[in-house]
């Protein structure tokens, strides 16, 4: 092999670690965190990134100059979709949950400091809606979002934790108050979202397990407030998340749902 396939192999090797890093958890991190992370030199760094970033692998924020996962890697996402095993197996579930609860259903799995919405039913008695495959919701005032924390290593927690949550309305949780709603969450395996991203739109969801015991996801719905949690959530919401979120998990393997989080 030449010097100079070598030296291509390589750097799509340190390429990858990037995006790894990157996708293991919702923290943004900076050239010289990930330098660390990796045990390479800055300025190798620096030009990988600079060409992960012209290809939309990878972005930049404004504010800290930061990086985060960028949307060209969703975009290719797009097309693995349907082969997506977590996708397949929840379609029927989710089917039924929205004919169940008479609500929207979404199916989402992490992406960064967000859920991405991989799979997406309408709600029954609606005449017209708007496709959501591909829309992202911030882990910390969505209930997908809170589902998949809740059962996530607390490292992720803590890297979502290290930076301001944004404030996305008055009943948005800060860093105190979504600890405790995790630790709830965890006992009793249904995650609840009352006007925390969009007013008067709320959600509740349960997290879905893989064969391993991670939580690779979760399945939920969605409606009007008024609907969905006119004093408290409504009756039967809950057990008919749980139950499909069970289903959805069974069908992966997990040999029981939910998993306790892990350390």
């Amino acid at each position: 092999m030449s010097n100079k396939s070598s030296k291509s192999i390589q750097s799509i090797d340190r390429a990858a670690a990037i995006l790894k890093v990157l996708g293991s958890g919702p923290r943004r991190l900076g050239v010289s965190e990930l330098a660390e992370r990796l045990g390479l030199a800055r300025p190798t760094v620096h030009g990988l990134l600079q060409t992960l970033h012209a290809h939309g692998f990878v972005e930049q924020d404004r504010n800290s100059d930061k990086y985060q996962l960028g949307p060209g890697l969703l975009q290719l996402g797009y097309s693995y979709l349907d082969l997506n095993e977590l996708r397949t197996r929840s379609l029927a579930y989710a089917d039924r949950l929205a004919a169940r609860t008479q609500a929207a259903v979404r199916v989402g799995v992490m992406h960064g400091a967000n859920v991405v919405v991989v799979h997406h039913v309408f709600q029954p008695d609606t005449a017209f809606g708007v496709p959501e495959v591909g829309l992202q919701l911030p882990l910390h005032a969505s209930a997908l979002g809170k589902a998949i924390l809740a059962f996530s290593p607390v490292q992720i927690v803590e890297d979502l934790l290290d930076e301001p949550l944004p404030r996305l309305t008055k009943q948005t949780l800060d860093a105190p108050g979504l600890r405790l709603e995790l630790a709830s969450i965890r006992d009793q395996g249904v995650a609840i979202e009352h006007d925390e991203a969009v007013l008067g739109e709320s959600s509740a969801a349960a997290p879905i397990f893989d064969h391993a015991g991670h939580a690779v996801g979760a399945i939920g719905v969605v409606d009007a407030s008024e609907r969905l949690y006119p004093r408290a959530l409504a009756k039967g919401v809950a057990a008919a998340v749980g139950e499909a979120a069970r289903g959805v998990s069974r069908e992966l393997g997990a040999a029981r749902w939910p998993y306790a989080a892990q350390a």
